[in-house]
């Protein structure tokens, strides 16, 4: 069964270049993996701060944690530390995973 993940962030204006800049890099490598579907983003600005949502579709559950492992590769290859980012940049993240109701 499909396996949906949603990302949530909010940050301030003016850290939206250099997160959609990781973004990119993110979603770019992802769709790269095995059991890549297809992903989406959205965004949305007011009052001075972004709304930016993610969700990724992967083929069954064994694929996502495959990709999840396979991400955390690449951050450690690129010498990039998620918590750092988000801390550095003030932005709030929740993630979580779904199934597709039929």
């Amino acid at each position: 069964m499909n396996q949906i993940l949603i990302d949530r962030f909010q940050l301030p204006v003016e850290s939206k270049g250099t997160f959609l800049e990781r973004a990119k890099i993110n979603r770019d490598f992802i769709k790269s993996l095995e059991g890549f579907c297809e992903d989406q983003a959205f965004i949305r600005e007011e009052n001075g701060m972004i709304q930016f949502v993610t969700i990724a579709i992967w083929k069954d559950k064994q694929c996502l944690e495959k990709a999840k492992e396979m991400v955390f590769l690449e951050y450690k290859k690129q010498g990039f530390v998620m918590p750092d980012f988000l801390k550095t940049n003030s932005i709030q993240i929740e993630r979580g995973i779904y199934e597709m109701m039929e």
